[in-house]
């Protein structure tokens, strides 16, 4: 493309040139089968040059198969026919320059248009690219925030996980403690509450068994007379006496008095029907120690001549309803018609003897008083006590073992039953 720099002219015809003449000024480059010539000044170019150029294009165009035209010199006297057919020459390379000049005009607009699609493409994808770069930028950064704040909520997740587990076992440790006090403070009151039940068998045993008119003088040793305990206190000083000087006779000696022990042993049936109704204490009948007892002492003891009075009492005693109440003997009350009825102070409501009544019982809510005599309470007091207990033991509030359960209801059994044959207890005056 060397040889082709500068001013050229191309020739488009459809019969190749006579290689003979040429335009004057202008030498024959190229001529192809066809009809394209191409021309070149030597005004732009020297000889030699030229003529190497124009050797190694006619090598060329020899193997292309194309002649190839050589160099004229048109300056000394131009003739007209040369003129003219110049002038022709130059006017057809002149609109063949035109055409051609169209031609590069359109591939020109064409490939600028081209290279500014191309420029813009590239300008778009660039600002694609940054735009990218950048929102990736943003999410590493963002990440990298998130993985910050990450690693901070599981540092605080440790430390918070590792505060509840301190402050659990800091309320188990609290807790335990407390619960070891409210076992000791329970033992404790268990203690209490069993000292507060022997205080107030106790007192109910006193209250049962002595009056503000005639009160029971075992249970006082404060009331009893002090010749009667000077006369003890000199027959235990004559006894023992006795029995480690028997030579001295200076002081009369009263003889050895004989105490009977008791010996007790266990019914395997009782036992058994008593250890059946402890596992689900109640006072249904149903059980077979509590029908037991209902049979052989519960309702003897309350069989009175006034059957219909004597179920009152019964049912008011299953309910804890029954009332007691002692009667002074110095001033006469004023008596209700009830009472009357039943035959006043004078005379027991429930069994019709004529007795001196000490006491009176009430059922319930009703304002009726029934005068008794003392053997009617003794036997009322006993099945009191029998049910008094049991009712202790459903509740909770004993805490011996079986078997001394057993033997105090067995002791309150003979109390109901000593009752039942007449035996009731009484003050000496």
């Amino acid at each position: 493309m060397d040889a082709f720099e500068g001013i050229h002219t191309v020739q488009l015809s459809s019969s190749p040139p006579s290689v003979s003449r040429s335009s004057p000024g202008y030498e024959l480059l190229v001529t192809g089968s066809s009809g394209i010539a191409v021309y070149s000044s030597h005004t732009f170019f020297g000889k030699d040059d030229f003529s190497d150029c124009r050797r190694s294009k006619h090598c060329r165009v020899k193997e292309e198969g194309c002649p190839v035209g050589r160099l004229i010199d048109l300056e000394p006297e131009p003739d007209l026919g040369v003129v003219v057919r110049r002038g022709q020459g130059e006017a057809m390379l002149q609109e063949e320059a035109g055409a051609e000049g169209g031609d590069a005009y359109n591939v020109s607009r064409l490939r600028s248009s081209s290279l500014e699609i191309r420029e813009k493409g590239t300008e778009f994808l660039r600002e694609q690219l940054d735009a990218a770069q950048k929102e990736l930028k943003m999410k590493g950064e963002e990440c990298e925030r998130l993985s910050h704040v990450r690693d901070q909520l599981e540092q605080e997740l440790e430390e918070l996980t590792a505060s509840l587990f301190e402050e659990a076992h800091k309320m188990v440790r609290e807790a335990n403690v407390k619960q070891a006090a409210a076992e000791k403070q329970l033992k404790e009151a268990q203690g209490k509450i069993d000292v507060l039940q022997a205080e107030v068998s106790a007192l109910k045993t006193l209250v049962l068994t002595s009056t503000p008119s005639s009160p029971n003088r075992q249970l006082h040793p404060q009331l009893q007379s002090t010749g009667s305990k000077a006369a003890s206190s000199r027959h235990t000083r004559h006894k023992s006496a006795t029995l480690t000087l028997p030579q001295l006779q200076s002081e009369p000696t009263t003889e050895p008095t004989h105490t009977s022990r008791e010996d007790k042993e266990l019914d395997s049936v009782l036992f058994a029907e008593f250890l059946s109704w402890r596992e689900a204490p109640s006072l249904d009948r149903s059980s077979a120690f509590i029908s037991r007892i209902y049979r052989e002492d519960i309702g003897p003891c309350l069989s009175f001549t006034r059957s219909e009075l004597s179920q009152s009492i019964q049912s008011a005693v299953e309910n804890n309803s029954l009332t007691i109440e002692p009667v002074a003997m110095t001033t006469l009350p004023i008596v209700k018609a009830s009472a009357i009825e039943c035959g006043g102070p004078k005379k027991c409501a429930l069994s019709g003897l004529s007795r001196p009544c000490r006491h009176r019982i009430k059922l319930g809510d009703k304002e009726s008083y029934y005068y008794i005599s003392p053997s009617s309470r003794a036997r009322i007091t006993a099945v009191c006590n029998l049910f008094t207990y049991i009712r202790y033991i459903q509740q909770g509030l004993v805490r011996h073992d079986a078997e001394q359960m057993f033997w105090e209801v067995m002791r309150l059994r003979r109390e109901m039953s000593v009752a039942k044959l007449g035996y009731f207890p009484t003050d000496e005056s």
